[in-house]
């Protein structure tokens, strides 16, 4: 029988447990961008130099490779040219094309979601500086600026006045693909936001999963994501109404079977809000992360979706013990000096994984992309865990100099 072909948009690291599964199930991985020197390339059968937001270019070496199935996973730049190919070449999607358009443009995410009665806080989209600032008097502070098209929490500001609101759309305009913004109502969170990863099939959703996400007040950009904790801090009833949403939305989009990187928060209104939704698994090794703590493989499944194949049994779960991912950061640029972790911390190290070495230059966190590693760690109870995110600077030293 001929080897499935499966083709992977982008070649970060964390795609390396993607390809990892993907070779367990007998499949010729196939890694895609316009960077060959990305880590993930070294691990791929082929590699393919591409622009992955070009969905001509990516759909006509997928024709060129006989393809069999086609992802984007932790990337999130490439899910429309993957969702654009699937449909194309009638393989197997994640759902419409139309559908993820949506789900991957911010001011018609936020329209789609008005239009459709979900809680959803007021957007603006402009395409020019020209334009956002036409008239100032639309907008209400606090309010948050931030690409339609980008990544990683790059672009993102929070504006409180109007006299910073010039200098947030710049930034914001020079991280879009595509120059094109949007300006928000900021909703502000009781608890801590959710940014974790969900699974449907046939539109279904099987597995849900919602985290705390978590923020480092010292770092370069207070909206990238410094941790993420599993169980979240939304109540049972909160979850429960999130993924009834949820739910709602895949069916009128039409989703079909995929994974999805989801992110949810509570308003201090007492409101449940879907901000982003996104046909992929998210970055920051969310989805190994609960494959630790609630034995559900997302990845194989995903993978195995990919290319037509039996997802297997995907289920919900409960979380075995309580679980909490540090992203590693420096506060300053400079040279990487050490990783000091106390003896103290109260937590089994499940991982400790290092990307850089001493000597190597790092960047301060302003984005996803800065990071230089990570930490899973596994507590005994809610307390251990709420202690050691809140001192995680007494028990955790990144050394730069």
């Amino acid at each position: 029988m001929k080897q499935k072909k499966l083709m992977l948009l982008g070649g970060i690291r964390y795609l390396l447990p993607v390809i990892d599964a993907a070779h367990k199930q007998g499949y010729y991985v196939i890694t895609a961008d316009y960077l060959p020197d990305n880590i993930a390339h070294r691990y791929s059968d082929e590699y393919v130099n591409v622009s992955i937001v070009d969905k001509e270019a990516v759909l006509k070496v997928a024709r060129e490779k006989e393809i069999d199935g086609i992802m984007s996973f932790g990337v999130d730049p490439g899910v429309v040219a993957a969702s654009y190919v699937q449909n194309k070449m009638s393989l197997p999607s994640f759902g419409p094309y139309e559908s993820v358009e949506i789900l991957q443009n911010k001011d018609k995410f936020r329209e789609f979601l008005a239009i459709h009665g979900f809680n959803v806080p007021w957007s603006l989209a402009f395409s020019s500086l020209e334009d956002a600032l036409s008239d100032l008097a639309i907008f209400s502070y606090p309010l948050i600026v931030k690409p339609t098209d980008s990544a990683g929490s790059k672009g993102v500001t929070r504006v409180d006045k109007e006299e910073n609101l010039k200098e947030a759309l710049l930034h914001a305009f020079a991280h879009s693909i595509k120059n094109k913004i949007i300006v928000e109502q900021f909703i502000e969170k009781k608890g801590c936001s959710s940014d974790s990863d969900c699974f449907s099939i046939d539109g279904e959703l099987k597995f849900v999963s919602f985290s705390a996400q978590r923020f480092d007040e010292y770092a370069a950009s207070a909206f990238v994501p410094a941790a993420y904790s599993w169980p979240s801090t939304m109540s049972m009833q909160q979850e429960s109404e999130l993924s009834l949403e949820l739910q709602r939305l895949l069916n009128l989009l039409n989703m079909n079977t995929s994974v999805y990187n989801i992110e949810t928060r509570i308003g201090m209104d007492g409101k449940a809000y879907i901000m982003e939704v996104s046909p992929r698994g998210g970055g920051n090794r969310l989805s190994e992360v609960i494959r630790y703590a609630t034995g559900v493989d997302l990845i194989t499944a995903a993978v195995c979706a990919s290319v037509g194949d039996a997802v297997g049994e995907i289920e919900q779960k409960p979380y075995q013990g309580y679980w909490a991912e540090v992203v590693l950061h420096a506060d300053n640029a400079g040279c990487f000096m050490g990783l000091e972790i106390s003896k103290d911390l109260s937590a089994e190290i499940v991982e400790e994984d290092l990307w850089v070495k001493v000597g190597d230059e790092v960047e301060s966190f302003e984005g996803a992309n800065n990071a230089i590693g990570m930490l899973i760690l596994k507590f005994d109870s809610l307390k251990e865990l709420e202690h050691a995110l809140a001192t995680q600077r007494q028990w955790l030293k990144v050394n730069v100099r």
